[in-house]
């Protein structure tokens, strides 16, 4: 309540019509926009893709400073500037061991296979489809034990990694595992280097989701689901220790935190305030 209070203080300054924000302004959150048709939004000066009613989302992933400045200029060049405080956030540090060599020092030979995926995986999260598909919230694609949270710094083998970017949830292999909300799938791969099968769908205006470790797919690319919609399996393909899903949430490649958007657990999917 707080920050939409702070929100609609900071938007006052600004023409009526000019911009309408809702969501959360928090690292690895995402904010869902309007504004008139024709006007152009930047992002701390990036231009950010907006549909042609004037409907944009905005990302910012974990590391994200205090202050987002969203302008927004009009046709006839009269520009506004919003200045938006980011919520920071702690994060947590995991120690993972038992992982094989190869994944956490992969061998010179599967160095081109694992640039061949992450072109991939970019290629899918460039998508810019101008329908929210996103609006009727997300939901959890399984049921399970977290045993990882968006934003931890992983340790495989006494060796420090990339901060970890999803959420795993541990349940048994061949689980179902079901689209977080309404899209397209954009990519469908049964075996990735590091993730095993997996699956990203677009849910318009440049977020999506990907789901990771996949024992089977059930899905195509093209292929249009629907929330609750089964994509596939749980499974320990790729880097993995044991059967467990990681979800993970984009917008378009600034990586989110999946959780935010979902909510709790058991809990409906609730459309975004």
């Amino acid at each position: 309540m707080r920050l939409l209070l702070l929100l609609a203080l900071l938007l006052a300054a600004l023409p009526a019509d000019a911009l309408d924000l809702k969501g959360r302004s928090t690292q690895g959150g995402f904010l869902v926009g309007k504004t008139d048709p024709g006007n152009v939004v930047m992002l701390d000066g990036d231009s950010v893709p907006v549909g042609p009613a004037g409907n944009f989302v905005i990302g910012f992933g974990r590391d994200y400073k205090r202050v987002a400045e969203i302008t927004v200029r009009s046709p006839n060049g009269t520009e506004q500037t919003l200045r938006e405080p980011i919520t920071p956030r702690t994060y947590d540090i995991q120690e993972i061991t038992g992982v094989p060599q190869k994944y956490v020092t992969p061998p010179e030979e599967a160095l081109a296979r694992i640039a061949q995926d992450i072109q991939q995986v970019k290629v899918a999260r460039s998508k810019m489809t101008p329908v929210a598909w996103f609006e009727g919230g997300f939901g959890w694609p399984v049921y399970g034990t977290i045993t990882g949270v968006y934003g931890s710094q992983r340790v495989f083998n006494g060796e420090p990694r990339r901060p970890h970017f999803g959420i795993d949830i541990a349940a048994p292999e061949g689980t179902p595992v079901t689209a977080a909300a309404d899209g397209i799938v954009t990519l469908a791969h049964e075996d990735m280097y590091y993730s095993g099968g997996t699956v990203i769908i677009d849910h318009g205006y440049g977020l999506n989701t990907t789901y990771l470790h996949l024992s089977r797919l059930a899905v195509s690319e093209g292929d249009i689901v629907r929330q609750g919609d089964p994509i596939g399996a749980v499974g320990a393909t790729g880097r993995s220790t044991g059967p467990h899903l990681d979800v993970r949430l984009n917008w378009f490649q600034e990586r989110l935190d999946f959780r935010l958007a979902a909510g709790e657990m058991f809990q409906r999917p609730q459309p975004l305030q």
